[in-house]
């Protein structure tokens, strides 16, 4: 008799769009992280920076949940395991993915599931869908930038309140607050987030990776340093610029500026 293949509970689709769609796929526990699980989307994010056909990335959760954060009954397992291996480490290989990662929150996103939502460049949540800190109630540290990345979003005292108390943050709150982009229907969550994927994969894609780190890459700096970091890597930029290069950004702005809509009287 054949033994049926284990679930996977990571879930990686590259499609030949560019878009990769990465589902955490535990629904019956809510999505919950075991070591496994989070050594696999390290590994699933690493991959797909390393793959020249992706050029954006779409997460998500499986079920009635984006992800309810470390699975409880396997705590010991994660937060006394060799959490300092950086490459079975999920929220420092997203943070260190080149390509844009755009959130498809429904459900909860909670402590470590937040985490996680925080490492994405955008983010979309459905009606519904609450972002909640738990750290505090359970007597768990932040490890994965929740205490830093919160506050630098939606300034320090709503962080303060968001984190001390366990208050869950509602999606329109998150929009309000500037945490999410878009808040849709359920129904409509993949379609939005294809939706942003396919206006990224339009432009140009090197520029679309570098415009991105020098955005994240900015935000680590005090606003002196972060101008002086556009203007380094501008110059770098155009110094490294070849003439065909050139001739085919002036085409593309050319081709842009006829196509401008006529006015109407």
């Amino acid at each position: 008799m054949e033994q049926s293949s284990p679930e996977r509970l990571i879930l990686v689709d590259r499609e030949p769009t560019g878009i990769a769609f990465v589902t955490i796929n535990r629904p019956k526990s809510l999505n919950s992280l075991t070591r496994s699980m989070i050594a696999d989307l390290a590994r699933a994010f690493k991959s797909l920076d390393q793959d020249d056909s992706v050029r954006v990335i779409v997460l998500s959760g499986s079920g009635r949940a984006f992800c309810s954060g470390v699975d409880l009954t396997a705590a010991n397992d994660v937060f006394k395991g060799d959490v300092k291996d950086v490459e079975i480490d999920a929220v420092y290989q997203m943070e260190n993915c080149q390509k844009p990662i755009i959130g498809a929150i429904s459900g909860f996103a909670v402590t470590a599931g937040f985490e996680i939502a925080l490492a994405c460049d955008i983010l979309i949540a459905a009606k519904g869908a609450k972002f909640i800190d738990t750290h505090a109630k359970f007597g768990i540290f932040p490890s994965w930038g929740l205490s830093q990345k919160l506050s630098r979003m939606i300034g320090p005292n709503k962080a303060r309140e968001v984190s001390l108390t366990a208050m869950p943050i509602s999606a329109e709150m998150a929009e309000r607050w500037g945490l999410v982009n878009h808040v849709v229907e359920g129904s409509e969550l993949l379609n939005k987030a294809r939706e942003v994927a396919e206006n990224i994969i339009k432009n140009n894609q090197d520029l679309v990776l570098r415009y991105k780190a020098v955005i994240n890459d900015g935000l680590k700096l005090d606003l002196g340093h972060a101008l002086s970091l556009e203007k380094e890597r501008a110059h770098s930029y155009y110094d490294g610029m070849t003439k065909e290069q050139f001739e085919e950004m002036q085409k593309f702005i050319a081709g842009r500026s006829s196509k401008k809509p006529s006015s109407k009287m």
